[in-house]
């Protein structure tokens, strides 16, 4: 497969799918929490009591998941196809929704690493994907879990 090329995850439910099956390769548990309907998704706090639809038709789905063991990872889905990745206390925002599987095997993969910086002075989670992406989040508070700590490079 081409590297810069992944995998279309059409939706939420895709999404789950393909975490699922991670959790499966990286011998983790998991645990996934669905939320339907635009009165039970979190970025429809607007919608009228018992509005199951969107105003276009759509349901929306959003789900949350927590996977186990070190380091500690969650990814909420959004409906709007993107997802918020949270690795040891560092959230990574507006992950696009098909980068999610390349992120989590990089984490899990060993690719993940941990930068500090004397100026400007900080820490930072960086993961990077194929295709020649790279997130990367400051650690707040310059704590690092055990996790982070086995995971810094100079």
């Amino acid at each position: 497969m081409n590297p810069r090329r992944h995998p279309r995850l059409p939706s939420t439910e895709a999404a789950v799918t393909a975490i699922r099956e991670i959790a499966r390769e990286y011998h983790r548990e998991l645990t996934v929490t669905d939320d339907i309907g635009a009165d039970q998704t979190s970025r429809r706090t607007s919608a009228g009591a018992f509005t199951v639809l969107d105003p276009d038709g759509s349901l929306p789905h959003e789900a949350f998941i927590e996977l186990g063991g070190a380091p500690a990872v969650t990814v909420r889905i959004f409906p709007e196809d993107d997802a918020r990745i949270t690795v040891d206390g560092v959230d990574f925002e507006d992950v696009p929704r098909d980068r999610v599987p390349a992120f989590l095997r990089s984490v899990y993969g060993g690719l993940a690493f941990v930068k500090g910086r004397l100026f400007p002075p900080g820490q930072w989670l960086i993961v990077p994907v194929p295709g020649d992406e790279t997130y990367r989040e400051l650690i707040p508070r310059h704590t690092l879990s055990a996790w982070l700590a086995r995971n810094v490079r100079g």
